[in-house]
């Protein structure tokens, strides 16, 4: 199977999965695109421009039908980011989406399941699957963006769980979950044994951080190789890197990867000719003000699509 040659870089500025991060206030991740797109991203990974799929109006206020703010906002916007991604896909073009949050795998795993069974690298300090375990207290205001994984997998309501019919966007024992930390607060408040049993393979932080980022990639790759799949996506959420490196997230993460980290885990599985697209999400622009951070992402990633062979003429 060949690396796919060239690569459409889609913009998907989405703040619907989150929660306000203080009263009056929009998530900042909507201005992530933007942010990256200024450090020459476009430019330096050889990219054609897919463009940009707008979100629908941000809204503070539960949504009861759903159960999660902006449910049914979300509904729509990942149907119309599956539609942008699709003729990409029938292409085998190497698709790059720019998030917005979390949430928006919904849509990418929406595109893919409707082209066949696909598997997903799923690079996330959180495990994004887990409920509260007082759902009745959340009831409206569950954030999709800390439940992606979840409903990708086809827990949780059909609004969102079952687009177009096609639960699941991704078979749990297609999924391999790389960078998780689960603290004491997270087994107290939320119901973390149901990721535990549901198939998906984890390989969290601290066993990256023992074995090394190339060693698990390397691993994470052979399984997924080996998975019958018709090939996988990559799902990289900021919040994977350490506070100290990246604290422009909405959930800050003690015990995170650096950049080195990062870049060392990306570039085995980029360097795989089954993936066949990535998204970035979670980086808040607006906790970076000089644009260094967003400078630094950007240079992790476009080092990993080098170092995958990904990028050689």
């Amino acid at each position: 199977m060949p690396i796919a040659s060239s690569l459409v870089l889609i913009d998907a500025p989405s703040n619907l999965g989150l929660r306000p991060p203080r009263p009056g206030v929009e998530p900042g991740v909507r201005r992530m695109p933007d942010a990256l797109r200024a450090t020459g991203l476009l430019r330096r990974l050889r990219a054609h421009d897919g463009g940009r799929v707008e979100a629908p109006a941000y809204s503070p206020e539960p949504d009861r039908a759903t159960g999660f703010r902006n449910g049914e906002a979300i509904a729509d916007y990942s149907q119309s980011l599956a539609d942008r991604l699709s003729p990409w896909l029938r292409r085998k073009r190497f698709v790059m989406v720019l998030g917005g949050d979390c949430s928006v795998l919904l849509g990418s795993g929406l595109a893919l399941k409707q082209h066949g069974r696909y598997g997903l690298a799923f690079v996330d300090a959180h495990d994004d699957f887990s409920f509260a375990r007082d759902r009745r207290r959340y009831q409206g205001h569950f954030a999709a963006a800390g439940l992606d994984l979840g409903l990708s997998t086809g827990h949780g309501p059909a609004a969102l769980s079952n687009l177009r019919g096609q639960s699941p966007y991704f078979r749990g024992e297609d999924v391999v979950h790389l960078g998780l930390v689960t603290t004491h607060d997270d087994r107290r408040d939320y119901d973390v044994e149901s990721f535990e049993r549901s198939g998906i393979h984890s390989i969290d932080a601290a066993t990256i951080h023992r074995d090394g980022a190339r060693q698990v990639a390397d691993r994470a790759r052979t399984r997924l190789d080996a998975m019958a799949t018709e090939g996988y996506w990559i799902h990289v959420d900021a919040d994977v890197l350490a506070e100290r490196v990246m604290p422009a997230v909405d959930s800050p993460n003690p015990e995170g990867l650096d950049f080195e980290q990062l870049r060392a885990l990306l570039a085995p599985l980029l360097a795989s000719p089954k993936a066949i697209g990535m998204e970035l999400t979670i980086f808040d622009p607006d906790l970076d003000p000089d644009g260094t951070l967003a400078r630094r992402l950007s240079d992790a990633v476009v080092g990993a699509f080098e170092d995958s062979g990904r990028l050689r003429e």
